[in-house]
């Protein structure tokens, strides 16, 4: 076990992408909260009934009070914050339109959770990585932003800023022992985009036929990448966006 002894948060936690995140986190003896603005008990009774600790905490990560309670009741619990992992997004339902036809409120909704989210779960999880002079956040991006994908401009720009803050924080947070890394997923199928699929069946076919490796992305298939960054494996590694998307896109 990789991670025995750690505690890490999830955001996104009570589906997903999150939940195969946290399940492999678990698998590799770490101590996992689940912070979703969604139900995360379900996930956490899984876990729990495999033998693994787990706390499901309601966290909206785009409002302070939220975040820092979250925080506050991590250290409660567990004692200690190794690894954050900012999965927590607007993805699913976006669907696709031309950059002015997308509403305003939309706009704000994505980077809302995408960027400022992701902002206050650092600047929370900071000073406890900080004390221990040791910790790993760890950012999800997207492929679209190396592919510069049309029609998702709100998503697009929202992912490119997760890379750029990536690369600037780990600058500022390495003289603490903090790595701070990305993973740039491909169009993964995960329950959201299973329910509210980005693109339709001709553009999913050209996207499949793009990549190496011509298959489904499943969450599984990033798991691995969560645990190297998570794990001592990657301690010399910081500021990197490692894309994770069967082969399609190469930089």
């Amino acid at each position: 076990m990789r991670l025995r002894g750690k505690v890490a948060i999830v955001t996104g936690g009570a589906q997903g992408l999150g939940e195969a995140f946290a399940t492999r986190l678990i698998e590799e003896g770490a101590k996992v909260v689940l912070a979703d603005i969604l139900d995360a008990r379900r996930v956490q009774k899984k876990i729990e009934a495999q033998g693994g600790e787990a706390l499901a905490l309601c966290t909206d990560v785009a409002d302070q009070e939220s975040v820092e309670e979250m925080v506050k009741n991590t250290v409660e619990r567990f004692g200690r914050i190794d690894i954050l992992v900012n999965n927590a997004a607007v993805c699913a339902g976006l669907g696709t339109k031309a950059f002015f036809d997308i509403p305003l409120e939309e706009w704000h909704a994505v980077m809302r959770v995408n960027l400022k989210g992701t902002f206050l779960c650092c600047k929370s999880v900071y000073p406890h990585m900080k004390k221990q002079a040791k910790g790993k956040i760890i950012n999800l991006a997207s492929g679209t932003v190396f592919k510069g994908n049309p029609y998702a401009l709100h998503y697009v720009t929202s992912k490119g800023g997760i890379v750029a803050r990536t690369r600037a924080l780990a600058r500022e947070l390495g003289d603490y022992g903090i790595c701070v890394n990305a993973i740039a997923p491909g169009y993964t199928l995960s329950e959201g985009l299973m329910e509210n699929p980005m693109m339709d069946d001709t553009a999913y076919q050209a996207m499949l036929q793009s990549r190496c490796f011509k298959r489904d992305a499943l969450p599984n298939d990033l798991t691995g990448t969560v645990v190297f960054l998570a794990s001592s494996d990657s301690d010399f590694i910081s500021g990197q966006t490692i894309v994770v998307d069967g082969g399609c896109v190469m930089h």
